[in-house]
């Protein structure tokens, strides 16, 4: 029988996205693990010698060898010295050594107050933050792969390089946590340490040995194996290797950090599921000159219906590049609905470098699963496009309109000043303003399939819509789902399923590299059981899911007298989408389904690292 593990980032303060993940757990040992393991030995060997020059096992008890990071604020010396001991260099002990997210920092300071008795105001909190995440915080381009953590995203990891990680880390959050800090040797051994103080989870974790493949297999042991390695020095090794304190991306990024300069126009282009896509435009204005919070005003067209919001906010900009706003709407365009996108969202947005480009996810909801995945291009008076509409063309159509969204587009346009590719013509304009050009195209029947981009007189938007010969297969979105029961004394951990049509690409096979996403199919839904036990009857309790939209309504929480055992209505069920436009070769309905696990509520929520304005 498949295993289902589940991990809730509000299961303790290091606190993460859930994920969680269906299949049976692998009886062989991967060829990295087995040189992972090679390499650990010869860490270990490397230690004990520290060990033998008097440093001792416990990290507490070493001395810090690489170069760290002085720490130059006044109130952070002020407030953090009287612990973290100073050097001649400007260090200040554990500090000097980590750099880490907004996030990590405000984390950092929390558990500063309740374990270690830190009394400090919440506006020094915030300088101190702000500070931290600035000049001891990651580059860009370090922060780039984890962004998802700070938009709190339900996520299934790609990032976890290995089991033993897996066991390490991410058995009890998201790998992310860790990976949003970089740390020197010493460093990564106290937060080990931290661990094992913590919880005790961790130290079994920790001090199990990594199996070699004979060891799981049962087989006999070779007499040359050297002595297993301890889960807690691999991950060690590993996380000493790869998320170091000193690292090239920090030293080529930390002579660049500059102030923000995000004040302007920027176009939006958005999508959510069960809403479409939108297109906009956000006005930045910096609160006063060289200030890193801002306030903004944005305004959303949804595509599918026309209408339009209005938002007004207020964020703060950490590191130059690292937004945390939030922003309200105006109206509720569904009242009552736990999806409207007219309430109160929280931004957490990555701007590139040059500060030209931004994108992220701007979120609500009780257990943050509603989202507006959102990106940002500056205006800057050449033309910039956002957003291609329809979001496909199909081989052999004729004549199909095309919306082009941008900013400062050129009026005087000719078809031969669009540009989507071979196989793709434009027969004419039917009109051209600034921000919206509307084209009659024509798409051969032998036009190659695959993602085209679009070019408008130099300015180009790349992978702006897929040209496809068939939808030959659909998923549903997300493959795996989890909501949470509530509406007595908690509150619902909603789920929306979408749809998804598939080409086979290029290759004409299923499930190979070259397939792609054409677009959301319409869909009939409904719920089929999953048989875990003799008497499973989930779908009677679990919830509801809209036979139309796809969006799951989980039951109640508490004990349910109805149901055998007086159980609470959580379930394992399997969400089914049938398509109804798009047929097999026989002329079936295309079909897919998701697994969704319906869970109790999280009765106790610890503190969150909030840093949003």
């Amino acid at each position: 029988m498949s295993t289902l593990s589940a991990t809730v980032g509000d299961q303790k303060p290091d606190s993460a996205p859930l994920r969680f993940k269906r299949g049976r757990p692998s009886s062989r040992m991967p060829l990295g693990m087995i040189l992972l393991t090679c390499l650990c030995a010869t860490s270990i060997t490397a230690a004990h010698a520290q060990d033998k020059a008097g440093v001792g096992k416990d990290p507490a008890d070493w001395v810090e060898t690489e170069t760290g990071i002085p720490v130059t604020d006044l109130l952070t010396t002020q407030k953090c010295g009287a612990c973290h001991t100073p050097d001649g260099k400007g260090n200040l002990s554990r500090i000097s050594w980590t750099r880490t997210t907004p996030e990590g920092w405000s984390q950092t300071i929390k558990r500063m107050v309740k374990l270690n008795g830190l009394s400090i105001t919440p506006d020094d909190a915030r300088a101190i933050v702000k500070y931290l995440s600035t000049y001891h915080g990651l580059a860009p381009e370090e922060a780039k792969p984890v962004m998802y953590f700070a938009e709190h995203r339900a996520v299934d990891e790609t990032i976890i390089p290995n089991n033993t990680m897996r066991q390490t880390c991410a058995s009890c959050h998201a790998f992310a946590q860790p990976m949003s800090s970089r740390r020197s040797h010493r460093e990564w051994a106290l937060v080990e340490n931290l661990h094992k103080a913590m919880y005790s989870t961790a130290q079994r974790i920790y001090e199990t040995p990594i199996k070699d493949h004979a060891n799981e297999e049962g087989e006999a042991e070779p007499d040359n194996v050297p002595k297993p390695v301890l889960q807690g020095q691999a991950a060690l090794d590993w996380l000493s290797k790869n998320a170091p304190v000193n690292t090239a991306e920090w030293a080529a990024w930390r002579p660049r950090i500059r102030p923000p300069d995000l004040g302007g126009k920027w176009l939006v282009a958005g999508s959510m599921s069960g809403h479409g896509r939108f297109v906009g435009e956000m006005t930045i204005t910096p609160k006063a000159p060289g200030s890193d919070e801002f306030m903004t005003t944005t305004t959303l067209r949804a595509l599918d219906d026309n209408h339009t919001y209005t938002r007004t906010g207020v964020a703060l900009v950490y590191a130059g590049y690292s937004w945390r706003g939030t922003s309200q709407g105006q109206g509720a365009t569904q009242p009552g609905h736990p999806d409207d996108p007219t309430g109160m969202m929280r931004e957490a947005m990555w701007f590139a470098p040059d500060q030209t480009a931004g994108q992220g996810r701007w979120y609500w909801g009780d257990y943050h699963e509603f989202g507006l995945d959102v990106t940002l291009a500056r205006e800057t008076k050449a033309p910039v496009l956002v957003m291609a509409s329809p979001d496909a063309l199909r081989t052999g159509t004729q004549e199909k309109e095309l919306h082009l969204y941008g900013a400062d587009l050129p009026t005087d346009l000719q078809p031969r000043d669009i540009d989507f590719g071979g196989g793709v013509s434009v027969r004419r304009i039917v009109s051209a303003s600034p921000t919206e050009v509307v084209a009659v195209v024509d798409v051969a029947r032998d036009a190659v399939a695959g993602m085209r981009d679009v070019s408008v007189r130099g300015a180009v938007l790349q992978k702006a819509v897929p040209v496809y010969s068939g939808i030959d297969y659909i998923k549903v979105s997300p493959e795996t789902g989890l909501a949470r029961l509530g509406g007595i004394k908690y509150g619902k951990g909603y789920q929306q399923f979408s749809a998804i049509g598939w080409s086979n690409g290029p290759d004409g096979k299923p499930d190979t590299s070259d397939d792609f996403p054409v677009h959301v199919v319409d869909a009939d839904w409904s719920l089929a059981e999953m048989p875990t036990v003799t008497y499973d009857d989930d779908i009677r309790f679990v919830g509801k899911l809209d036979p139309a939209t796809g969006f799951f309504t989980p039951n109640v929480e508490g004990p349910d007298p109805q149901r055998r055992f007086m159980r609470n209505n959580y379930g394992e069920v399997w969400v089914v989408a049938n398509s109804k436009t798009e047929k097999d070769a026989q002329g079936k309905p295309l079909t897919a389904r998701a697994y969704l696990v319906t869970t109790v509520p999280t009765y106790k929520r610890w503190d969150q690292p909030e840093v949003s304005k």
